[in-house]
């Protein structure tokens, strides 16, 4: 047998997983299904985290976009498809990009790309290359900066 809960239950359990981590509209209806709320219910407890602010999705889409970057080394393509994955607005999403500056973005493909060119033990320089291309399109960095990067690392 599930567990019931009461619209106040559910809104407080929800207001602590909101807090704990910045979540976007997706994983909260997500929750709110798993608790089994009714459509209603779940439309009156989102409206209520959104007017709290324990639901912000401007606010998830920025951290998210942060912290992919910075700890994850992920590229501004793959980034956006994550957030599309997660139905976040065009509008979030651009909002979201703006907040990883140009000279920190290419100085941490330029570091990523250096590190994984000393890494990869491969003697054919063909598919050295492949293996470096692969990697940083996997990473979600834009092909012309990766084929740039590439020949640059090749002279």
């Amino acid at each position: 047998m599930h567990k019931t809960y009461t619209v106040e239950e559910a809104k407080r359990k929800l207001e602590h997983y909101c807090s704990y981590q910045d979540r976007c509209h997706d994983e909260v209806e997500q929750k709110l299904k798993g608790m089994n709320m009714i459509q209603q219910a779940s439309d009156v407890i989102i409206a209520h985290l959104i007017e709290h602010n324990f639901l912000n999705e401007e606010r998830f889409a920025k951290s998210f976009a942060r912290g992919k970057f910075r700890i994850k080394k992920w590229g501004r393509i793959r980034i956006k498809n994550e957030l599309k994955l997660r139905n976040i607005s065009r509008y979030n999403l651009d909002a979201a990009l703006k907040e990883i500056p140009d000279d920190e973005y290419f100085s941490a493909f330029d570091e990523l790309a250096e590190k994984q060119w000393k890494n990869i033990r491969e003697s054919d320089i063909q598919k050295k290359k492949k293996k470096i291309f692969d990697f940083l399109m996997r990473k979600g960095f834009e092909s012309n900066i990766i084929y740039n990067k590439i020949s640059e690392l090749c002279k």
